[in-house]
């Protein structure tokens, strides 16, 4: 079955070669400072926000060195639809360990189930996005942000337990608000 995501990097794959050759240095230093000035942007308007992460997660994909807003969106939903595949492997791992009490154990497995979602939902987010449709893409994509605040809520119910998932949140949360932040910046334009 093809999906969306699938379809991002393919997108991304095609699109790079094109853009980004060997002779076009000046083009990606342009390309470069694009992220820049996007990440410096965001974190200008959210007080949530991190510079770090998005000027290093953004440029460590080669083709958002050779892209412009939309694509740095792409880039952005990608990174999240990876980072939430990659975490719900860790999710069944941490279950499967047997090293979690009875508590932690429900929580991992609500996470689980909130990660799952956030895949398929993260997918529907780049629909939108792919359509046109910014603002139906932020609604799904704030769910996301929500699904990674929930489950590392879910650990601090009782007093005492850490939430073992603390990087994953974290950077799911972020990767989603860099991209809420971009389609943002597109809906302004």
């Amino acid at each position: 079955m093809w999906h969306f995501s699938s379809f991002c990097c393919f997108f991304l794959i095609i699109l790079t070669p094109q853009l980004a050759t060997p002779s076009t240095t000046i083009g990606t230093v342009l390309f470069v400072d694009k992220i820049n000035q996007t990440c410096t942007k965001c974190a200008e308007i959210s007080t949530i926000f991190s510079y770090d992460v998005c000027l290093t997660s953004l440029q460590a994909v080669p083709a958002s060195h050779a892209t412009n807003l939309q694509g740095l969106a792409l880039v952005a939903l990608e990174l999240a639809i990876q980072n939430a595949t990659a975490s719900i492997c860790t999710i069944k791992e941490l279950v499967s360990s047997g090293s979690f009490d009875p508590f932690e154990t429900i929580c991992l497995m609500d996470c689980l189930e909130e990660y799952s979602g956030g895949v398929v939902t993260l997918i529907e987010a780049t629909g939108a996005f792919l359509t046109g449709k910014y603002e139906e893409a932020n609604v799904w994509v704030s769910s996301v942000m929500d699904a990674a605040t929930t489950c590392e809520d879910g650990f601090s119910d009782r007093q005492g337990h850490v939430s073992p998932l603390k990087k994953e949140n974290y950077f799911l949360f972020q990767l989603c608000d860099i991209a809420i932040c971009i389609f943002n910046l597109l809906s302004a334009l």
